[in-house]
């Protein structure tokens, strides 16, 4: 940087970076303020006797300064520029000096954007409105650098939660934002938004990586996989799964193809972690593999099974842990299937003692709300905050 006119924008964004962040800006400063700069603490090279062209360039630049009216300043005998004020009385021209939208423009326009949404009970209202309390507190917006990204990510916002069938990313994006491309540089504020402003019972949010599919936007077709005493009917061929000697995964695309499903074994079973899914083998059972929180298209199928076969058992096993229960718990809130826990239970714990680890912090505060909430569990939480120990599903293979 070896002109003025850089010398003059750099000291006129420095002392309106200082002016928007100030109380006087948002209105909550009772006194007058002033807002000034020290030119050798933003350019070090001015304190050098030795860069004249420095010293010149920066003495040139506060003077064509105070001859616009932008600015004043405060000089040492010797010429130096001790201080540089800004004159709240030229803003506008000091805005236009340097082509810079004012603060106060951008969030009147982030208001207006954001106020059809705030109403609502959704994400996108939640998020709307904690937006427009910090635009209120002179706060920056949260996950949006500009009126462009913002009008983007309040489309995808909006329409996220009323995707009802199974959607690509690519198709997502084309529908709702014109461009196929456009969602995947937006998908990682989007999955920010929908963990921390998304209405999930304590415990049950979904991972980072299967938000998105939880909410049916998917990068490639979902699979389920099973296996055991069941009979399918797909697109008109029978499948006997008690013929196979190991699993069979069903894309989502094959799913509506689906007719009837008849379970010859017992109990329906659903099994938290892939290696415990592989090892499992129960003639008399349906088990499915759940993969942790259970996403849209592992639901709909299980819920297809509940429909044709409710007078069967159905059971979940998963880590006897906090997650594990918490797994279970979203399983049932959101199949609406009162899946009862298998081997997780008290009683494997005690037999495999050996086997635990021992409880993080995070690990007990979960167990001790867990308990409160949940008195079906109390007795497990207790007996595992006594004696300091979670059990893995995959110790026990």
């Amino acid at each position: 940087m070896n002109s003025s006119a850089n010398y003059e924008k750099l000291f006129l964004d420095c002392l309106l970076d200082k002016y928007e962040r100030s109380r006087s800006f948002s209105g909550d400063n009772a006194r007058n303020q002033r807002f000034s700069l020290e030119p050798a603490k933003v350019v070090p090279q001015y304190a050098d006797d030795a860069d004249y062209d420095t010293y010149t360039a920066i003495n040139q630049t506060v003077q064509d300064l105070e001859c616009a009216g932008l600015a004043e300043a405060d000089r040492l005998k010797s010429g130096v520029v001790r201080r540089v004020y800004l004159n709240l009385y030229q803003l506008d021209l000091a805005y236009r000096r340097v082509g810079r939208i004012p603060k106060r423009q951008k969030q009147l326009q982030a208001q207006d954007l954001l106020l059809p949404y705030s109403q609502r009970g959704d994400i996108v209202g939640r998020y709307c409105a904690d937006q427009l309390q910090r635009l209120q507190q002179n706060k920056k917006l949260r996950h949006c650098d500009s009126a462009e990204e913002l009008t983007n990510l309040l489309k995808v916002l909006g329409a996220i939660e009323g995707v009802e069938q199974e959607t690509y990313e690519r198709d997502f994006s084309v529908r709702v934002l014109g461009d196929s491309k456009a969602f995947g540089a937006m998908k990682a504020k989007t999955i920010a938004i929908l963990m921390e402003y998304g209405d999930y019972p304590d415990g049950e949010a979904p991972d980072r990586e299967t938000i998105l599919e939880e909410l049916n936007i998917v990068r490639n077709p979902g699979h389920v996989f099973f296996k055991g005493g069941g009979i399918l009917d797909i697109s008109g061929q029978r499948l006997d799964c008690r013929q196979l000697s190991g699993d069979i995964g069903v894309s989502s695309a094959l799913l509506d193809g689906i007719g009837s499903i008849e379970i010859t074994a017992s109990r329906v079973m659903t099994i938290e972690n892939l290696t415990t899914f592989n090892a499992f083998s129960d003639d008399d059972c349906f088990a499915i593999y759940l993969g942790g929180y259970h996403n849209a298209v592992r639901r709909r199928f299980i819920q297809r099974i509940y429909a044709q076969n409710g007078q069967k058992q159905f059971w979940h096993y998963g880590d006897i842990d906090a997650g594990g229960l918490y797994i279970l718990l979203h399983l049932r809130r959101k199949t609406g299937i009162d899946f009862r826990p298998y081997k997780m239970d008290i009683a494997t714990l005690s037999g495999n003692l050996a086997l635990a680890k021992p409880l993080s912090s995070s690990d007990a505060q979960r167990l001790r709300r867990l308990g409160g909430d949940y008195p079906e569990f109390a007795a497990l939480t207790g007996y595992m905050l006594e004696h300091n120990c979670k059990l893995e599903q995959e110790a026990l293979d």
